[in-house]
């Protein structure tokens, strides 16, 4: 896909002058594989192009904003887990956007495992994990970042994501504004604002911090 209308399309999710031309051939390499993997197995619903720059790139993209200032760069290479991580919505977006985090991605589906470390093989995307099993199996409170993204059964999902985040650590939620007081339900977290995704009335990102950041 030609990465000048990648450009224009993220436009009102991100600071496109924050975006590399290396980090748009990625990006635009991403999307080249996920169509082609897409029409052999249901990576996503979403068909178009266009639409997937737009629903999963530009949401998972404007995550990485909030999470990650433009700019930043982590020096002791903050470790971010994506949990059920599927195709790779919002976790490799928002490792295009950090290079330098640890990024591990929760997935139990093999053919989803597969598809995620082709595309890190092809991206040669450096310190990213594919951890093939339920979150429930992955190492509680190791997290200094935890990001969760349109997964089923959502409050059962929620604890178990929160598990997985260090004390002291951050909570990233990229969901539906009906699903907010469900996650508010989680006392052990402070939540901040929803904050609401460009062209959308039904989804924000809600960004919470656990037990030794509550003061």
């Amino acid at each position: 896909m030609e990465i000048e209308l990648i450009a224009r399309l993220l436009k009102p999710f991100v600071q496109i002058d924050s975006l590399s031309q290396d980090q748009l051939s990625h990006i635009s390499m991403y999307i080249d594989i996920l169509l082609k993997w897409n029409a052999r197995m249901n990576l996503t619903s979403v068909r178009q192009p266009e639409q997937i720059i737009e629903r999963h790139f530009g949401e998972s993209l404007f995550a990485a904003q909030q999470i990650f200032p433009s700019g930043y760069a982590p020096g002791d290479r903050v470790r971010v887990v994506d949990v059920g991580s599927g195709a790779g919505f919002p976790g490799i977006p928002i490792k295009i956007w950090a290079p330098d985090i640890n990024l591990t991605l929760i997935e139990s589906n093999q053919k989803k495992v597969t598809f995620l470390r082709e595309v890190s093989r092809t991206l040669e995307l450096e310190r990213v994990d594919v951890f093939n099993d339920r979150a429930e199996n992955f190492t509680k409170h190791w997290a200094d970042i935890v990001i969760l993204r349109a997964v089923e059964s959502f409050s059962t999902v929620l604890p178990v994501a929160v598990d997985v985040a260090k004390d002291g650590g951050k909570v990233a939620l990229l969901i539906g504004t009906n699903q907010v007081d469900k996650a508010r339900v989680l006392e052990k977290l402070k939540w901040d604002s929803p904050i609401q995704v460009p062209n959308s009335s039904q989804r924000v990102i809600l960004l919470g911090r656990t037990k030794s950041n509550l003061d």
